[in-house]
């Protein structure tokens, strides 16, 4: 994958950039952790490299983030609380919430919703469906592009920075993400698992 990765963002340019990280944001397992470094890399190859190069590669990095986004925002807004509520009626230890819960859940991101949106754009494999929530729960379609588009430019800028002044290295950003993408993921299945298992004693069977 990493070949691949590699060969389109070297042919196509910010165009492969942005179609990289659109897809990394519908598709976790492509890594923006070496998709932007990687950008940030090239621009400082052949003729035009330079800081204006280098911004023509985070602004594609961000918009090809920006357009995953906002799929799994319409995704999100498509199945809607009470898509989610009549889903945890039917299999509710799947979804690991009560109708009761996601209704509090929705308050909360009412109230919190773009904080939650900004820094969950920052936190590796939360940024991919951090969008889902906040089209599920109602979330201004103007209000969302706010706080996402400053988190994913920031997530882009700082990869892509890295990947600029590591040079022919930029691959070590990748093996100083990875594990935190890894940790992070590890926890989330954790918690995923431990609700799953004691779901049944906090909600009692009708």
């Amino acid at each position: 994958m990493s070949d691949w990765i590699t060969s389109l963002a070297e042919s196509f340019g910010a165009l492969g950039v942005a179609l990289l990280m659109f897809i990394e944001n519908v598709f976790p397992p492509i890594p923006s952790e070496l998709v932007m470094p990687l950008a940030g890399y090239t621009a400082t190859q052949g003729d035009g490299a330079g800081w204006m190069r280098l911004l023509l590669m985070i602004a594609a990095g961000t918009v090809g983030a920006l357009a995953g986004a906002i799929l799994w925002y319409w995704i999100g807004r498509r199945i809607g609380i009470d898509g989610l509520k009549n889903f945890s009626k039917k299999h509710g230890r799947w979804l690991t919430l009560t109708p009761d819960e996601i209704d509090k859940a929705d308050a909360w991101f009412d109230r919190h919703g773009g904080k939650a949106v900004f820094v969950g754009r920052l936190i590796p494999t939360v940024r991919t469906f951090i969008s889902v929530p906040a089209g599920a729960s109602g979330m201004p379609l103007k209000r969302f592009l706010i706080f996402t588009t400053a988190g994913t430019a920031i997530w882009t800028a700082i990869l892509a920075l890295a990947g600029w002044f590591l040079g022919s290295q930029y691959e070590q950003v990748s093996t100083w993400v990875d594990p935190v993408s890894t940790a992070v993921l590890v926890g989330l299945l954790i918690w995923y698992l431990y609700r799953v298992a004691t779901f049944r004693r906090k909600v009692p069977a009708e």
